[in-house]
């Protein structure tokens, strides 16, 4: 089963300011006489996504003087929304909001959707993948402890969420680039029971998001130690990017926006700027903070569409070693 991870921290407050605002009926001063722009979402009302597309949607309806309106097409690990997303025409009017799940799905054939038959427009969330471990039981007290025991071969069992999902690969990619085959991997329903596990003992290392923990760090019971990301991150200081420690690996929980491949690159340019303006907004910064996110979050289309690259050419590989994919 492929799902994209929620991040279940944003306040009822932002959520019921998205819902309030995207569900009312379409405005008469839609700049220009031009019809509303479609958010596809593979989410339904409510999750993660759909929150997301939602918040990114408040202020982008003025930036780009027109009116946007979700629509939600749930079903194979996204594959019904880039295949809805498909059949629209490329006019600048449908907007995809694409996840980490969809980066799975076409990295398993499960869609007819190819890379060059999307643009990239922005990111909107990036949530990077986090090794933590329980604080008091650990024998790794610090990233390069660990490092080393895995480099050693100990055995140390991972969990995540679900098969066949980011935290998966993300077990098996990072045994891999330390030398080792996969390890026992444990999936759970959900980011929360996950924390839930680590803490009970369950389980050895969690592959969580920041935002999905932050109790648990704060009471001291979990302690994040690799993050697969870019940079640092300044709730956790003690934890280390694995790029500082040698090993090239980076993954997050991400989300962003595409439109399609034929749409006039004027128009798409426009998208951008009004998008990445909207996203620049206090509201939405204020969605971010909120979700254990920063500011990095928010990306260009240029760094969008290289993370979409990376995502969609390194899982294919990665679930075929994994035995998950012919």
């Amino acid at each position: 089963m492929i799902k994209s991870k929620t991040l279940f921290k944003v306040g009822t407050s932002f959520v019921a300011l998205a819902s309030a605002v995207a569900f009312s009926t379409v405005s008469a001063s839609a700049a220009d006489k031009k019809s509303a722009i479609e958010v596809v979402t593979h989410a339904g009302a409510g999750g993660g996504t759909d929150v997301n597309s939602r918040m990114m949607m408040l202020r982008s309806r003025r930036t780009l003087k027109q009116d946007m309106v979700v629509v939600n097409k749930r079903g194979g690990g996204g594959a019904a929304a880039m295949n809805y997303f498909m059949s629209r025409p490329a006019d600048g009017n449908t907007i995809l909001t694409f996840t980490v799940g969809h980066a799975i799905t076409m990295a398993m054939g499960k869609t007819k959707l190819k890379i060059e038959d999307m643009a990239p427009i922005a990111r909107g969330t990036n949530d990077p993948q986090i090794l933590m471990v329980n604080c008091k039981t650990t024998p790794y007290k610090t990233p390069e402890s660990f490092l080393a025991g895995m480099k050693k071969g100990d055995k140390i069992s991972f969990g995540g969420t679900h098969t066949g999902t980011i935290d998966h690969i993300t077990a098996y990619l990072w045994a891999k680039k330390t030398g080792q085959k996969m390890p026992k991997y444990i999936p759970f329903k959900g980011g929360g029971e996950l924390a839930t596990q680590v803490v009970a003992g369950s389980v050895d290392v969690g592959i969580l998001n920041l935002s999905e923990a932050g109790a648990p760090i704060e009471a001291g019971d979990l302690c994040p130690l690799i993050i697969l990301g870019d940079n640092a991150m300044g709730p956790i200081p003690k934890a280390k990017t694995a790029k500082s420690l040698g090993i090239d690996l980076v993954l997050s929980t991400t989300r962003g926006f595409v439109t399609h491949a034929g749409v006039d690159s004027a128009r798409v340019a426009a998208m951008e700027k009004g998008i990445t303006k909207a996203m620049k907004h206090s509201m939405y910064q204020a969605y971010l903070g909120n979700s254990g996110l920063d500011n990095t979050s928010p990306q260009a289309s240029a760094a969008w569409g290289k993370q979409i690259k990376f995502m969609v050419s390194e899982f294919g590989p990665a679930l075929k070693e994994m035995g998950l994919l012919k």
